[in-house]
């Protein structure tokens, strides 16, 4: 899997958790940028995404990430080392 088809397939789990089709993620985008981003949003994302790509993340795995980019990046790593 590329890391565009990634990009692409994150962009609409976002905007299905989110429940907002005009939202755009970029390398960039951190929680303060999204309004409703809070830690209960954080696991319906995080359940989503290992759910949509087959992956699972280590305990507190997603935390210690700075930005959208950062998740790209485990989500590339962990999808192409299945």
């Amino acid at each position: 899997m590329t890391k565009i088809e990634i990009q692409d397939a994150v962009q609409e789990i976002f905007c299905d958790v989110f429940d907002d089709a005009e939202l755009v993620i970029t390398n960039e985008t951190t929680a303060n940028d999204i309004e409703d981003w809070d830690s209960l949003t954080q696991i319906r994302l995080t359940v989503a995404i290992e759910k949509f790509f087959k992956i699972k993340f280590a305990f507190g795995e997603l935390s210690s990430l700075k930005n959208v980019g950062e998740m790209l990046e485990v989500i590339a790593r962990k999808v192409n080392l299945k």
